[in-house]
């Protein structure tokens, strides 16, 4: 299915109010946000960053629904790891966090890169999700270029945090120029980098990008509805990769969202809420 391209926004609705909660889970504790009431529907951040990257997308989303915000394993206020994962343990993972709030049906899934991969495992799985949103989550490894300068930045990221060098690589790697420009936009990243510790960033590093394995033949296996996000910005899982794999998926369509890289949620969650509503409507009709 052809990518399609979406610039009309719903509109804004009045903050609701957040609790916060961690839930124990294989990997530590897991640190949740959570906003509204209804169906519930779970937002899984990209790697390096946290759930604040979803601040501007839920208030252009529905209000009858529960959105739990979950800062991933390692991430964020989420416990700091402690040893090598990997997508599957991270899968695991998030069926602990499932049951620990107390979710006993299947759920919508919205992930961001990360997010994504950690989707695709649990899509696969019959009654853990209704329906599986995959924003900028190639279903293939890292290219070797990548690897290796991935490589060369973790000893640095593992000492000293996510010091100069690091804090170009992964800004150029999750915005556009245009994005970075943005102070808000710039200092959501900045500040989620900030608050996990140095070690844990590594190891997750480690563990759900350079050991991350490809998906390609694991796709068919997912059972749900399934929207594969694209942006127009990022290589390694383009407008054209995306139609790929949802051709692979059953009951699942490719769209791409312009002016954005990795972090489509923050670079433009107006266009990304309208594909999602539409993506949602759908599963009613």
């Amino acid at each position: 299915m052809a990518p399609r391209r979406s610039t009309d926004a719903p509109p804004a609705t009045t903050p609701l109010p957040v609790q916060t909660c961690e839930v124990a889970t294989r990997l530590g504790r897991v640190h949740v946000r959570t906003i509204g009431a209804g169906a519930p529907t779970v937002l899984w951040s990209s790697m390096f960053v946290d759930s604040h990257t979803w601040d501007p997308l839920v208030p252009l989303l529905p209000t009858d629904r529960r959105y739990f915000l979950v800062d991933p394993p390692g991430l964020g206020l989420s416990e700091s790891l402690h040893s090598r994962s990997d997508i599957a343990g991270a899968a695991d993972a998030a069926l602990d966090v499932l049951k620990g709030l107390g979710i006993d049906g299947p759920v919508d899934w919205v992930g961001n890169a990360f997010g994504g991969h950690v989707g695709f495992k649990l899509a696969a799985r019959p009654g853990v999700l209704r329906s599986l949103v995959a924003i900028s989550s190639p279903v293939e490894p890292v290219d070797d270029a990548l690897r290796r300068q991935i490589k060369i930045l973790v000893p640095v990221l593992c000492a000293l945090g996510p010091v100069g060098p690091v804090r170009k690589a992964v800004l150029e790697a999750m915005l556009t120029d245009a994005s970075r420009a943005k102070p808000a936009v710039r200092a959501a990243v900045i500040e989620s980098l900030g608050r996990p510790k140095h070690r844990s960033m590594a190891l997750a590093v480690r563990s759900f990008i350079l050991d991350r394995l490809d998906v390609t033949g694991e796709i068919g296996d997912i059972c749900v509805p399934s929207l594969f996000v694209a942006s127009d910005d990022r290589g390694d899982w383009s407008p054209e990769d995306a139609v790929a794999a949802a051709g692979l998926t059953a009951h699942a369509e490719a769209v791409t969202i312009a002016g954005a890289r990795t972090l489509v949620p923050l670079e433009q969650p107006a266009a990304l809420a309208a594909e999602v509503l539409q993506f949602w409507a759908s599963l009613e009709s």
